[in-house]
């Protein structure tokens, strides 16, 4: 089984390979998103992992859904919308966010607890 990582590293590939109809080699690929062609390859080798600023700058770039890199799992408007929000926050501001998440899961888990003790 594939794991997710040569999943996107296979749709990287692929996406690179049909742009345009002709495609478009690593290295041009790379200075559009602004980075080098050995992480383009390492991310098609599944070497490398690509982070969600990567998949963004990817899915901009060619102009498809963050989703299209994740083709085994059913993601809705909201958890794909949330994808592309974060797409841009670096570690820090992305570490916030997920203490943020867990802080509202956990009130969440309370409230619903709460309730059914009543």
């Amino acid at each position: 089984m594939d794991s997710v990582y040569q999943k996107i590293g296979q749709k990287i590939a692929e996406l690179r390979g049909n742009f345009g109809g002709k495609g478009i080699s690593q290295e041009a690929l790379a200075k559009a998103v602004k980075t080098t062609p050995n992480t383009i390859s390492r991310w098609e080798k599944s070497v490398y992992r690509p982070s969600a600023d990567d998949l963004f700058k990817l899915s901009k770039f060619f102009g498809v859904s963050i989703a299209a890199f994740f083709p085994d799992m059913e993601l809705n408007e909201k958890q794909e919308a949330l994808l592309s929000a974060t797409g841009d926050l670096d570690g820090k501001e992305m570490d916030e966010l997920i203490e943020y998440a867990k802080f509202r899961k956990a009130r969440q888990m309370l409230k619903n607890k709460d309730s059914k003790n009543d």
